[in-house]
Protein backbone atom coordinates (compact mmCIF):
# COMPACT_ATOMS: atom_id res chain seq x y z
CA UNK A 1 0.00 0.00 0.00
CA UNK A 2 1.65 3.46 -1.09
CA UNK A 3 2.60 5.19 2.17
CA UNK A 4 -0.44 7.90 0.90
CA UNK A 5 -2.76 5.33 1.26
CA UNK A 6 -1.45 4.69 4.75
CA UNK A 7 -1.50 7.80 5.82
CA UNK A 8 -4.77 8.97 4.36
CA UNK A 9 -7.19 6.07 5.61
CA UNK A 10 -6.24 6.76 9.15
CA UNK A 11 -6.66 10.31 8.51
CA UNK A 12 -10.62 9.81 7.39
CA UNK A 13 -11.34 8.32 10.75
CA UNK A 14 -9.83 10.76 12.63
CA UNK A 15 -11.02 13.89 10.75
CA UNK A 16 -14.90 12.06 10.80
CA UNK A 17 -14.32 11.90 14.65
CA UNK A 18 -13.03 15.18 15.29
CA UNK A 19 -15.72 16.70 13.21
CA UNK A 20 -18.80 14.95 15.16
CA UNK A 21 -17.37 16.22 18.06
CA UNK A 22 -17.50 19.78 16.77
CA UNK A 23 -20.83 19.25 15.08
CA UNK A 24 -22.19 17.76 18.72
CA UNK A 25 -21.25 21.15 20.21
CA UNK A 26 -22.70 23.06 17.96
CA UNK A 27 -26.06 21.33 18.45
CA UNK A 28 -25.70 22.22 22.14
CA UNK A 29 -25.05 25.70 21.65
CA UNK A 30 -27.66 26.15 18.77
CA UNK A 31 -30.34 23.72 21.04
CA UNK A 32 -30.33 21.62 18.16
CA UNK A 33 -32.39 18.77 19.87
CA UNK A 34 -34.87 15.69 18.68
CA UNK A 35 -37.37 15.50 21.18
CA UNK A 36 -39.13 12.40 22.27
CA UNK A 37 -42.12 11.94 20.92
CA UNK A 38 -45.36 9.03 20.21
CA UNK A 39 -43.64 8.80 16.35
CA UNK A 40 -39.91 8.68 18.07
CA UNK A 41 -37.57 5.48 19.42
CA UNK A 42 -35.69 7.33 21.57
CA UNK A 43 -36.71 8.54 25.37
CA UNK A 44 -34.37 11.51 26.08
CA UNK A 45 -33.79 14.63 23.98
CA UNK A 46 -30.34 14.24 21.59
CA UNK A 47 -28.64 16.72 19.76
CA UNK A 48 -28.75 15.99 15.95
CA UNK A 49 -26.82 16.67 12.90
CA UNK A 50 -23.89 15.23 13.59
CA UNK A 51 -23.61 13.42 9.95
CA UNK A 52 -22.50 16.92 8.75
CA UNK A 53 -19.42 15.21 10.19
CA UNK A 54 -19.42 12.70 7.47
CA UNK A 55 -20.28 15.06 4.85
CA UNK A 56 -17.39 16.66 5.18
CA UNK A 57 -14.83 14.22 5.53
CA UNK A 58 -16.24 12.51 2.53
CA UNK A 59 -16.26 15.89 0.51
CA UNK A 60 -12.26 15.92 1.76
CA UNK A 61 -11.45 12.20 0.75
CA UNK A 62 -13.30 13.39 -2.34
CA UNK A 63 -11.03 16.68 -3.13
CA UNK A 64 -8.02 14.95 -2.53
CA UNK A 65 -9.09 12.16 -5.10
CA UNK A 66 -9.40 14.69 -7.13
CA UNK A 67 -5.69 16.10 -6.79
CA UNK A 68 -4.21 12.65 -6.94
CA UNK A 69 -6.39 11.63 -10.24
CA UNK A 70 -6.75 14.31 -12.53
CA UNK A 71 -8.60 11.96 -15.01
CA UNK A 72 -11.22 11.25 -12.60
CA UNK A 73 -12.19 15.39 -11.17
CA UNK A 74 -15.48 15.79 -13.24
CA UNK A 75 -16.97 12.97 -12.02
CA UNK A 76 -16.12 13.61 -8.35
CA UNK A 77 -16.54 17.57 -8.82
CA UNK A 78 -19.96 16.10 -10.30
CA UNK A 79 -20.57 13.36 -7.26
CA UNK A 80 -19.72 16.55 -4.89
CA UNK A 81 -22.41 18.63 -5.82
CA UNK A 82 -24.70 16.15 -5.61
CA UNK A 83 -24.02 14.78 -1.96
CA UNK A 84 -23.67 18.95 -1.32
CA UNK A 85 -27.46 19.39 -2.49
CA UNK A 86 -28.34 16.32 -0.48
CA UNK A 87 -26.64 17.10 2.59
CA UNK A 88 -27.76 21.00 2.33
CA UNK A 89 -31.52 20.13 1.83
CA UNK A 90 -30.81 17.83 5.29
CA UNK A 91 -29.20 20.70 7.10
CA UNK A 92 -31.73 23.02 6.36
CA UNK A 93 -34.55 20.53 7.44
CA UNK A 94 -32.36 19.52 10.67
CA UNK A 95 -32.90 23.49 11.43
CA UNK A 96 -36.10 24.40 10.00
CA UNK A 97 -38.86 21.33 8.42
CA UNK A 98 -39.22 21.88 4.88
CA UNK A 99 -42.29 20.34 3.12
CA UNK A 100 -41.36 16.52 1.75
CA UNK A 101 -41.74 18.07 -1.83
CA UNK A 102 -38.82 20.50 -1.67
CA UNK A 103 -36.91 17.84 -0.62
CA UNK A 104 -37.75 15.24 -2.71
CA UNK A 105 -37.07 17.69 -6.09
CA UNK A 106 -34.11 18.54 -4.40
CA UNK A 107 -33.06 14.91 -4.30
CA UNK A 108 -34.08 13.92 -7.96
CA UNK A 109 -31.86 16.56 -9.09
CA UNK A 110 -28.33 15.26 -7.10
CA UNK A 111 -29.74 11.66 -8.64
CA UNK A 112 -29.69 13.10 -12.47
CA UNK A 113 -26.24 13.83 -11.47
CA UNK A 114 -25.67 10.34 -10.57
CA UNK A 115 -27.60 8.90 -13.10
CA UNK A 116 -25.56 11.46 -15.46
CA UNK A 117 -22.36 9.89 -14.65
CA UNK A 118 -23.63 6.42 -14.97
CA UNK A 119 -24.70 7.02 -18.52
CA UNK A 120 -21.17 8.62 -19.65
CA UNK A 121 -19.65 5.55 -18.10
CA UNK A 122 -21.80 3.12 -19.46
CA UNK A 123 -23.29 4.36 -22.22
CA UNK A 124 -26.36 2.85 -21.46
CA UNK A 125 -29.47 5.09 -20.70
CA UNK A 126 -32.05 1.96 -19.41
CA UNK A 127 -29.31 1.89 -17.03
CA UNK A 128 -28.84 5.83 -16.18
CA UNK A 129 -32.80 5.39 -15.44
CA UNK A 130 -32.64 2.44 -12.88
CA UNK A 131 -29.69 4.60 -11.55
CA UNK A 132 -31.82 7.94 -11.04
CA UNK A 133 -34.73 5.87 -9.19
CA UNK A 134 -32.11 3.60 -6.69
CA UNK A 135 -30.31 6.90 -6.16
CA UNK A 136 -33.77 8.73 -5.05
CA UNK A 137 -34.90 5.20 -3.20
CA UNK A 138 -31.54 4.92 -1.38
CA UNK A 139 -31.61 8.44 -0.21
CA UNK A 140 -34.90 7.88 1.45
CA UNK A 141 -34.68 4.75 2.85
CA UNK A 142 -31.42 5.78 4.97
CA UNK A 143 -33.45 8.80 5.89
CA UNK A 144 -36.86 6.10 6.83
CA UNK A 145 -33.80 3.40 8.50
CA UNK A 146 -31.89 5.91 10.55
CA UNK A 147 -34.18 5.62 13.80
CA UNK A 148 -32.48 3.81 16.40
CA UNK A 149 -28.69 4.27 17.96
CA UNK A 150 -25.91 3.16 15.41
CA UNK A 151 -27.93 1.15 12.95
CA UNK A 152 -27.53 3.42 10.02
CA UNK A 153 -24.30 3.56 10.36
CA UNK A 154 -23.38 0.07 10.59
CA UNK A 155 -24.72 -0.60 7.62
CA UNK A 156 -23.44 1.69 5.69
CA UNK A 157 -19.87 0.72 7.31
CA UNK A 158 -20.68 -2.95 6.17
CA UNK A 159 -21.40 -2.01 2.38
CA UNK A 160 -18.49 0.44 2.29
CA UNK A 161 -16.65 -2.46 2.75
CA UNK A 162 -18.53 -4.96 0.99
CA UNK A 163 -18.05 -3.02 -2.70
CA UNK A 164 -14.51 -2.19 -1.46
CA UNK A 165 -13.93 -5.74 -1.70
CA UNK A 166 -15.13 -6.39 -4.93
CA UNK A 167 -13.83 -3.05 -6.55
CA UNK A 168 -10.47 -2.58 -8.54
CA UNK A 169 -8.41 -0.17 -7.29
CA UNK A 170 -8.47 3.26 -7.02
CA UNK A 171 -12.22 2.57 -6.80
CA UNK A 172 -12.53 0.26 -3.69
CA UNK A 173 -11.06 3.75 -1.80
CA UNK A 174 -14.36 5.15 -2.31
CA UNK A 175 -16.00 2.04 -0.42
CA UNK A 176 -13.03 1.82 2.37
CA UNK A 177 -14.00 5.77 3.00
CA UNK A 178 -17.21 5.64 3.45
CA UNK A 179 -16.67 2.97 5.92
CA UNK A 180 -13.77 4.93 7.51
CA UNK A 181 -16.16 8.03 7.51
CA UNK A 182 -18.95 6.16 9.11
CA UNK A 183 -16.77 4.58 11.68
CA UNK A 184 -15.22 7.83 12.83
CA UNK A 185 -19.12 9.17 13.67
CA UNK A 186 -19.94 5.26 14.97
CA UNK A 187 -19.03 5.83 18.89
CA UNK A 188 -20.70 8.96 19.03
CA UNK A 189 -24.14 7.63 18.11
CA UNK A 190 -23.66 3.76 19.15
CA UNK A 191 -23.94 2.33 21.92
CA UNK A 192 -25.00 5.37 23.79
CA UNK A 193 -26.23 8.61 21.81
CA UNK A 194 -24.67 11.19 22.49
CA UNK A 195 -25.77 12.66 18.88
CA UNK A 196 -27.77 11.83 15.88
CA UNK A 197 -27.13 11.30 12.57
CA UNK A 198 -29.84 13.94 11.56
CA UNK A 199 -31.25 14.75 7.96
CA UNK A 200 -28.09 16.20 7.10
CA UNK A 201 -26.19 12.99 7.38
CA UNK A 202 -28.80 10.44 6.69
CA UNK A 203 -29.80 11.13 3.51
CA UNK A 204 -26.16 12.40 2.44
CA UNK A 205 -25.37 8.76 3.34
CA UNK A 206 -28.07 7.16 1.44
CA UNK A 207 -27.05 9.12 -1.99
CA UNK A 208 -22.90 8.03 -1.55
CA UNK A 209 -24.07 4.54 -0.90
CA UNK A 210 -26.23 4.76 -4.36
CA UNK A 211 -23.47 6.20 -5.77
CA UNK A 212 -21.03 3.47 -4.15
CA UNK A 213 -23.30 0.72 -6.22
CA UNK A 214 -23.33 2.51 -9.18
CA UNK A 215 -19.91 2.94 -9.56
CA UNK A 216 -19.43 -0.75 -8.80
CA UNK A 217 -22.14 -1.52 -11.14
CA UNK A 218 -19.94 -0.17 -13.98
CA UNK A 219 -16.40 -0.76 -13.27
CA UNK A 220 -16.95 -4.75 -11.90
CA UNK A 221 -18.85 -7.44 -13.72
CA UNK A 222 -21.05 -8.15 -10.69
CA UNK A 223 -24.82 -8.25 -11.56
CA UNK A 224 -26.93 -5.29 -10.49
CA UNK A 225 -29.09 -7.79 -8.55
CA UNK A 226 -26.38 -8.89 -6.72
CA UNK A 227 -25.26 -5.78 -5.74
CA UNK A 228 -28.39 -5.78 -4.02
CA UNK A 229 -27.71 -8.24 -1.27
CA UNK A 230 -25.35 -5.79 1.08
CA UNK A 231 -28.31 -3.34 1.47
CA UNK A 232 -31.30 -5.93 1.80
CA UNK A 233 -31.73 -5.26 5.85
CA UNK A 234 -32.45 -1.71 4.86
CA UNK A 235 -34.39 -2.59 1.19
CA UNK A 236 -36.51 -4.96 2.54
CA UNK A 237 -37.86 -3.48 6.03
CA UNK A 238 -37.66 -0.29 4.40
CA UNK A 239 -39.85 -1.43 0.87
CA UNK A 240 -42.32 -3.77 2.30
CA UNK A 241 -43.16 -1.25 5.49
CA UNK A 242 -43.75 1.30 2.90
CA UNK A 243 -45.50 -1.13 0.11
CA UNK A 244 -47.79 -2.02 3.63
CA UNK A 245 -48.72 1.25 5.17
CA UNK A 246 -49.75 2.76 1.07
CA UNK A 247 -51.85 -0.50 0.84
CA UNK A 248 -53.73 0.16 4.12
CA UNK A 249 -54.09 3.90 2.96
CA UNK A 250 -52.17 5.26 5.54
CA UNK A 251 -50.03 8.89 4.87
CA UNK A 252 -47.05 6.72 3.82
CA UNK A 253 -44.88 10.08 3.98
CA UNK A 254 -45.25 10.96 7.49
CA UNK A 255 -42.99 9.84 10.41
CA UNK A 256 -43.54 6.53 12.22
CA UNK A 257 -42.57 3.43 13.90
CA UNK A 258 -43.63 0.62 12.09
CA UNK A 259 -40.44 -0.70 10.65
CA UNK A 260 -39.57 -3.96 12.10
CA UNK A 261 -36.28 -2.42 13.65
CA UNK A 262 -38.50 0.40 15.45
CA UNK A 263 -41.45 -2.14 16.05
CA UNK A 264 -38.29 -4.68 17.94
CA UNK A 265 -37.50 -1.47 19.71
CA UNK A 266 -41.47 -0.70 21.08
CA UNK A 267 -41.27 -4.25 22.25
CA UNK A 268 -38.46 -3.92 24.86
CA UNK A 269 -35.62 -4.47 23.06
CA UNK A 270 -32.47 -2.48 23.46
CA UNK A 271 -31.16 -0.19 20.78
CA UNK A 272 -27.81 -1.93 21.33
CA UNK A 273 -29.44 -5.10 20.62
CA UNK A 274 -31.78 -4.53 17.67
CA UNK A 275 -28.34 -2.86 15.96
CA UNK A 276 -26.82 -5.47 17.14
CA UNK A 277 -29.17 -8.12 15.27
CA UNK A 278 -28.85 -6.07 11.96
CA UNK A 279 -25.25 -6.15 12.04
CA UNK A 280 -25.37 -9.70 12.35
CA UNK A 281 -27.69 -10.27 9.36
CA UNK A 282 -25.67 -7.34 7.31
CA UNK A 283 -22.51 -9.91 8.19
CA UNK A 284 -24.24 -12.88 6.39
CA UNK A 285 -25.56 -10.66 3.95
CA UNK A 286 -21.74 -9.17 2.51
CA UNK A 287 -20.60 -12.69 3.13
CA UNK A 288 -22.97 -14.30 0.26
CA UNK A 289 -21.84 -11.16 -1.62
CA UNK A 290 -18.36 -11.57 -1.26
CA UNK A 291 -18.51 -15.38 -2.11
CA UNK A 292 -21.04 -15.28 -5.39
CA UNK A 293 -19.19 -12.00 -6.78
CA UNK A 294 -17.69 -14.27 -9.15
CA UNK A 295 -20.05 -16.62 -10.34
CA UNK A 296 -21.06 -16.24 -14.16
CA UNK A 297 -24.22 -13.64 -14.57
CA UNK A 298 -27.13 -15.50 -14.42
CA UNK A 299 -25.71 -17.66 -10.81
CA UNK A 300 -25.20 -13.97 -9.16
CA UNK A 301 -28.63 -13.29 -10.13
CA UNK A 302 -30.04 -16.11 -9.05
CA UNK A 303 -28.64 -16.25 -5.93
CA UNK A 304 -29.86 -12.41 -5.10
CA UNK A 305 -33.32 -13.48 -5.81
CA UNK A 306 -33.06 -16.22 -3.29
CA UNK A 307 -31.19 -14.48 -1.08
CA UNK A 308 -33.83 -11.59 -1.25
CA UNK A 309 -36.46 -14.06 -0.89
CA UNK A 310 -35.12 -15.54 2.26
CA UNK A 311 -34.76 -12.23 3.89
CA UNK A 312 -38.55 -11.30 2.98
CA UNK A 313 -39.37 -14.52 4.80
CA UNK A 314 -37.46 -13.28 7.88
CA UNK A 315 -39.38 -9.92 7.54
CA UNK A 316 -42.84 -11.44 7.56
CA UNK A 317 -42.11 -13.91 10.11
CA UNK A 318 -40.66 -11.59 12.69
CA UNK A 319 -42.97 -9.40 12.23
CA UNK A 320 -46.01 -11.05 12.37
CA UNK A 321 -44.64 -12.62 15.56
CA UNK A 322 -44.00 -9.10 16.84
CA UNK A 323 -47.81 -8.17 15.96
CA UNK A 324 -48.80 -11.11 17.66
Amino acid sequence: MPVAWMIGLPAVLVIAALLTWVARQYALRRNLMDQPGERRSHGVATPRGGGIAIVLTLLLATAAAGLAWPGGRVALLVFGVGLVMVAGIGWWDDHRPLPAVRRLLVHLVASVLVAALVWQASGNPVQAVLALLFTVSMINIWNFMDGINGIATTQAILAGLAFAAVMPMPFALAGAVLALACLGFLPFNYPRARIFMGDVGSGALGYAIAALVCLASVVTEVHWLLLLVPLSAFLVDAGFTLLSRMLSGQRWMEPHTQHLYQRAVKGGMSHTSVTGMYFVFGLFSITVFNACSDLQPRWEAAVAVAWLIFATGLWLLLRKGMRN
